[in-house]
């Protein structure tokens, strides 16, 4: 689809994802230069994320100063935020890949009008790869229309996903969640960049994609990428209502149906029969995997009371 077709907006958010690209491009020339500041343990901001962000947010602005915004680093602080028109904006997903210089991040910016994602753009400033979709008319790789795979056999399936980093994330479940995909699919990536993952599943370069955790910015724009690209995306358990509920698997539709029974146990949102399943099930693994004394019995139980 050439420029000159696209919706104006969507054109500006392709303006002012370029802007932030060539920011983000200079900043790695020296990427040890760059300052660092830590939000929590292991989550951090650079000075290119807050750059980057500004520039975004002037560009369109600029061309729509009634307009809201919505952005990891600034929050609503600029525009209306009564607007029914909102930018929501991560102006460098994969943040710790950027800061080890390891190529996988990207620029995300989405427009939701009256609640609903109407214009998206994933911006990968390091191969250049401009990821857009219009909701009703489709999703494009540079220019180039894309669809979600074909495959329809889980056990073929590439699935993407995110790990748990943040002080309270509940590694235990995750990782049991992250074995219970292992072992029904042809394998399980951990690329680093919410956004870059979804438009991959909307490319058809994996076929499915979940993660616990993310905030909106971080699969709005993916998320309609997807569906634009005749995929699905929902929570785990399957329901579509999912942009501020920090889970989400989107795919294709034959793989999002197979994964959703998977996950819909590690859902928030799952009944209290499948919760104190996957709690026994943990504690039975915890029990399996203690050490062990010489009496064969495990450390824990050898403890005096």
């Amino acid at each position: 689809m050439s420029s000159s077709s696209l919706h104006p907006m969507l054109n500006m958010a392709i303006k002012a994802a370029r802007a932030a690209g060539a920011i983000i491009n200079r900043a790695a020339l020296d990427v040890e230069a760059v300052r660092v500041s830590t939000k929590q343990v292991n989550d951090f901001v650079t000075e290119v994320d807050q750059q980057a962000e500004q520039a975004i947010i002037e560009t369109l602005l600029t061309a729509y100063p009634g307009h809201g915004i919505l952005a990891e680093e600034s929050g609503n602080e600029y525009g209306n935020r009564n607007s029914d028109h909102i930018w929501i904006i991560d102006p460098l997903d994969g943040t710790t890949n950027f800061i080890h210089g390891f190529p996988v991040y990207c620029v995300s910016i989405a427009l939701a009008v009256n609640g609903r994602i109407e214009q998206a753009v994933v911006y990968d400033p390091t191969r250049n790869d401009l990821f857009t979709a219009t909701r009703g008319r489709g999703a494009f790789l540079n220019e180039r229309r894309i669809r979600v795979s074909k495959r329809t056999m889980l056990r073929e399936a590439l699935v993407s996903t995110g790990f748990p980093y943040r002080p309270g994330d509940n590694l235990k479940q995750y990782m049991a969640m992250l074995g219970d995909v292992m072992q029904r699919t042809s394998g399980v990536r951990r690329p680093g960049a919410a956004a870059l993952d979804l438009a991959y599943v909307a490319a058809g370069f994996s076929d499915a994609f979940f993660e616990a955790g993310l905030s909106i910015w971080d699969v709005a724009a993916g998320s309609l990428l997807v569906t634009e690209a005749g995929g699905l995306a929902g929570n785990f358990t399957g329901e579509a209502d999912f942009l501020e509920q920090r889970e989400i698997l989107a795919g294709s539709p034959r793989i999002y149906g197979q994964l959703v029974p998977v996950l819909a146990k590690y859902s928030k949102f799952a009944g209290a029969g499948d919760k104190a399943a996957v709690r026994q099930s943990l504690e039975n693994n915890a029990a399996e995997s203690a050490p062990q004394t010489e009496e064969g019995q495990s450390q824990e139980d050898g403890k005096a009371e």
